[in-house]
């Protein structure tokens, strides 16, 4: 993929249309392209050329963890040497609880998010991956969410800002 790539305003307005709730009805890719003023194929030929320059990694559904049983939740950072970032970030992508994995330009270095149904089960998996890796408690940053006050992201790409007010 490019750093940048070139995007008409359909496009800009289709990566919109996505970041808003997706219908559920049978079609909901028509559903999105009526909306639009386009027919489905336009929007599916534009999406997949979106998909292709790597402007749209998926479409997916945003789950809330708690009815599903996952009640725990922390963001922990290592101070991980430049020379190990591969390695340490390698081990801990493999663990499905693991949802962000992000290296910072910091003495924490290496930030992730990890979640589990509780604050055992989630303690069991940090003291595997940091045994893995090598590190201690007394090393990390392990900040436990205390209470969740937003969890959305939507890009404004026609202009303007979703927040104001």
């Amino acid at each position: 993929m490019d750093d940048k790539v070139t995007t008409n305003p359909l496009d800009i307005r289709i990566l919109e249309a996505l970041q808003q709730d997706i219908p559920l009805v049978a079609r909901p890719w028509e559903a999105i392209a009526t909306r639009l003023g386009i027919t489905e194929p336009v929007f599916l030929e534009r999406l997949e050329k979106l998909s292709r320059e790597g402007i749209v990694r998926g479409i997916s559904p945003i789950v809330e963890p708690q009815p599903l049983g996952i009640a725990a939740a922390t963001l922990v950072a290592l101070p991980v040497p430049e020379q190990r970032i591969r390695e340490v970030a390698a081990v801990i992508n493999r663990y499905p609880e693991v949802s962000h994995n992000f290296q910072r330009d910091h003495r924490y270095s290496l930030w992730f998010t990890l979640s589990a149904k509780d604050g055992q089960a989630l303690q069991k998996v940090l003291q595997e991956i940091l045994e893995r890796t090598g590190f201690s408690e007394e090393e990390i940053l392990d900040l436990p969410t205390v209470k969740k006050i937003k969890i959305d992201v939507r890009f404004s790409l026609e202009g303007g800002l979703h927040g104001q007010v």
